[in-house]
């Protein structure tokens, strides 16, 4: 990962920004800025390389946050700001980026500490608060000095005697060195995925779970609802922490999935994840359940491609609520767009991604969830730079197709949907055809909307 990286490109950026007022002092007005936006991954055992919790552990790195605020590189934020409303937007204000800015350029003065807001406090490293629950995988995963580790599962039973509504869930890897991504599921009693795999052991997936009901055109949205997505762990990417009357629902006797994606770093070491829950102390009026976009293995990107694309697009058969958006490719993509043609004819982007970044894989979290009436023609765009010029692109020469490893690539947009808590129908989509695409949502040639439908298989 390259998330230091920022720290050292550039030394100074342009002139000066804007006024530079002469009394910003750390105390006063630096410190409830980082507070607010900065310590919930700068601060020991996050992800964030330094802490950034005092000015004697600011201050060394003055120069590099000047950069990388005016550069608009931290803190990572990758919405486009002319699309949608996010409760979780971590972009700083330009009034922020003139306080910091102003702070550096006159000399970094502390203040006075009786102007300084209390400190935070944080529950043990657990960003959700103190769990209820914590689930850890029963045995520590041996993680080899390098070559491909295929994905690893790990099934532990919950134990719940009853149904359990969770209102925040939060993956903590053992080892984020070799943590690339994982996947955590709940498996209903009678659940068929991976149904015979053994219990509190490794396993691979493909040994006890085939599919077989996936489509030959793999353009339509796939409603996962066996097993049930718990949480996305990504570098940089959020916990899962609902609002009131929100949860996610794990059925008693349900087992905990843990999928888990080890890359690697050139030391053999081992990892053992865990897993926090609290539980929903309010009633549940509205029930989230994940989909994802499932047309990943038809990927097939050109040698030396600067803007493959690809999409789907499915008609809605009931009402739904969207809640929030998980953009996953790997190192190859370059955008992910969500939008909307409605049954009025009328349509919206919901999330564009215009630079969607690999290091940081984060949920966007609409302000107000988003009605879609039934009948909506819901569609999500993605695009791979392939080229050289993609400084993540470690094979620019070869032709990528869709996988599992990093190396490979996928076309994987989850999607949050708000449902009533009782609701026995998860089919939510219908395929829609290419060419129930309008020409104002679409924004690309015929030639080339052609090449995405199909996959750009040559």
């Amino acid at each position: 990962m390259r998330i230091s990286a920022w720290l050292f490109a550039a030394a100074l950026v342009g002139a000066a920004f804007g006024a530079s007022p002469s009394n910003v002092t750390f105390d006063r007005d630096v410190l409830p800025l980082l507070e607010k936006n900065c310590q919930t991954c700068h601060r020991p055992g996050e992800i964030g390389p330094m802490p950034l919790l005092t000015y004697q552990q600011v201050r060394p790195w003055a120069k590099a946050i000047r950069a990388a605020v005016l550069q608009h590189k931290m803190p990572p934020w990758h919405a486009d700001p002319n699309f949608g409303h996010f409760a979780n937007d971590r972009s700083l204000s330009e009034a922020d980026v003139k306080t910091l800015v102003a702070w550096i350029d006159n000399g970094t003065p502390e203040g006075s500490p009786k102007n300084a807001p209390k400190p935070l406090v944080f529950s043990d490293g657990w960003r959700i608060g103190e769990p209820d629950l914590v689930i850890e995988m029963p045995l520590a995963y041996n993680v080899p000095v390098t070559g491909i580790v295929n994905y690893q599962y790990i099934i532990v039973p919950s134990g719940f005697t009853e149904d359990k509504w969770v209102q925040a869930v939060e993956v903590r890897p053992g080892n984020r060195g070799v943590v690339h991504h994982a996947v955590l599921y709940s498996r209903e009693p009678g659940g068929e995925y991976a149904a015979a795999a053994p219990k509190g052991e490794f396993f691979e997936l493909a040994k006890y779970y085939k599919v077989t009901s996936r489509p030959k055109d793999e353009r339509m949205f796939s409603a996962v609802s066996e097993p049930e997505h718990l949480q996305v762990y990504a570098p940089g990417a959020d916990p899962i922490q609902l609002g009131p009357g929100q949860a996610r629902l794990i059925k008693a006797g349900s087992d905990i999935i843990f999928e888990m994606h080890y890359t690697p770093n050139g030391t053999a070491t081992t990892d053992r994840t865990k897993v926090g829950f609290i539980f929903a102390k309010q009633p549940v009026k509205e029930r989230v359940h994940t989909i994802r976009i499932n047309n990943g293995s038809i990927l097939s990107i050109p040698p030396n491609e600067p803007d493959y694309r690809m999409q789907s697009q499915v008609y809605l058969t009931q009402d739904v609520r969207v809640i929030a958006f998980q953009p996953h490719m790997h190192l190859r993509g370059k955008s992910m767009e969500f939008s909307a043609v409605y049954p009025s004819g009328e349509s919206e982007v919901l999330l564009r991604v215009p630079k969607y970044d690999f290091h940081w894989q984060m949920s966007y979290y609409l302000a107000q969830p988003k009605l879609l009436p039934k009948g909506t023609l819901f569609i999500c765009k993605a695009s791979w730079d392939n080229s050289p010029n993609n400084p993540n692109n470690p094979h620019p020469e070869k032709r990528v197709r869709g996988g599992f490893q990093s190396e490979d690539e996928m076309f994987a947009g989850f999607v949050d949907l708000g449902i009533a808590p009782g609701l026995a129908d998860l089919k939510f989509f219908k395929d829609a055809p290419p060419e129930a695409v309008p020409q104002i949502i679409t924004n690309t040639t015929a030639d080339s909307l052609a090449k995405t439908i199909s996959g750009g298989q040559n």
